[in-house]
């Protein structure tokens, strides 16, 4: 049992550290760690076994000593010890920072690669928001208060076909809806009998907080928390803001890769029957870098290394507004830098931002020097 404490002990400052230093969000990430999980089922079983075999050992009517099962507990305490050490290398590993945001970007190239499984075709679409209601709209209200997880389009579709509906979601996936705020609306329709409005409140997924699934954006802003920490006057850690920034550039790559989801869906007679609002790239790599242009404009790595990351994305879009965005991010970067300090810093910073603008003018030109 003390071992177990121990490994609670280790846990607990595990998830205290990595909570105070990086993000709350992240602590997640370590309860559901495959290896702490099994550590943490060895040596309870290790105990709950020792506990059961305690009865087989007497003295009274005559004194006897259950051989195997005697062994078989020291077999598992040295399976433990060697586990504890096991345990305590890959904690060690768990928290460096840079496995951290790997391993959330990993996570988040996943949850693209599921919801985005087809190569790009076209030009990226934009964010697409929520079809306004119409005067004779009918709403539906979420009956609980949580963050959207699921939206099950299929389910209503369906439901939709099967009563002539046409059926508009006001909320995507990641949005916080309170209680009786409407989830989405029917148009011109009448109102819904209560068990219709059962069923289409079942093809939403809600939950106290926000969660991967199906939610690229919650992935993008763990990594922008962790990015913010490290270039917060408290930590001042640049190196991890870099490696946050490296990590962002390659789930948007990965994004602007894949074909977006439809949005809208259509009976076979090709009448609208759902929309869903769907975030679009740009909106997507507003999230990821505009929080960290406006705190680093005095950190000239930071500063650097993100408008080498809008070259790189910049590069993987096709010619046209997606590439223009990425430029005009580029010169708010340089717009707020120019209140840091040394003028070579911030020559390199418009060396940087021509090559970028050079890309969105639809000419192809060499990278800036890597500095």
């Amino acid at each position: 049992m003390t071992v177990v404490s121990i490994v609670f002990a280790i846990l607990l400052m595990t998830l205290t550290l990595a909570s105070m230093q990086f993000s709350p969000r992240i602590i997640v990430t370590f309860i559901r760690d495959r290896i702490t999980q099994q550590t943490l089922g060895v040596f309870l079983g290790t105990f709950l076994y020792c506990l059961a075999a305690l009865p087989a050992a007497h003295l009274l009517p005559r004194p006897f000593a259950p051989v195997l099962t005697v062994l078989g507990a020291m077999v598992l305490a040295v399976a433990c010890v060697g586990w504890l050490l096991y345990f305590i290398n890959h904690i060690s590993q768990a928290i460096s920072v840079n496995n951290i945001v790997d391993t959330l970007a990993r996570r988040t190239e996943r949850m693209i690669d599921a919801t985005m499984p087809d190569p790009r075709r076209g030009a990226l679409p934009p964010t697409v928001p929520a079809d306004a209601p119409g005067p004779a709209d009918v709403p539906l209200l979420s009956a609980v208060s949580g963050y959207v997880h699921t939206i099950d389009a299929p389910q209503l579709l369906r439901l939709a076909q099967a009563h002539g509906l046409t059926v508009r979601v006001s909320r995507r996936v990641g949005h916080f809806v309170p209680a009786g705020i409407p989830l989405l609306t029917v148009a011109e329709g009448q109102a819904l009998p209560p068990a219709l409005g059962q069923q289409l409140r079942r093809a939403f997924e809600f939950g106290p907080t926000r969660t991967l699934e199906q939610d690229i954006e919650f992935g993008i802003l763990q990594i922008v928390d962790i990015a913010l920490r490290a270039i917060s006057p408290a930590v001042n850690d640049p190196s991890t803001a870099v490696a946050c920034v490296d990590q962002l550039s390659s789930v948007l790559i990965r994004f602007a890769g894949r074909e977006v989801p439809p949005t809208r869906f259509y009976d076979g007679a090709g009448a609208l029957r759902v929309s869903i609002p769907q975030l679009g790239f740009n909106r997507l790599a507003e999230a990821a870098f505009e929080q960290i242009r406006t705190y680093a404009r005095t950190d000239v790595a930071v500063s650097l290394r993100l408008m080498r990351a809008l070259a790189d994305i910049a590069r993987t879009l096709p010619a046209g507004p997606d590439r223009r965005a990425m430029a005009e991010q580029g010169r708010r970067l340089v717009a707020g830098f120019d209140e840091a300090p040394g003028e070579n810093e911030l020559e390199e910073m418009r060396h940087r931002l021509a090559g970028l603008e050079d890309l969105a003018g639809l000419e192809d030109v060499a990278a800036p020097a890597p500095r």
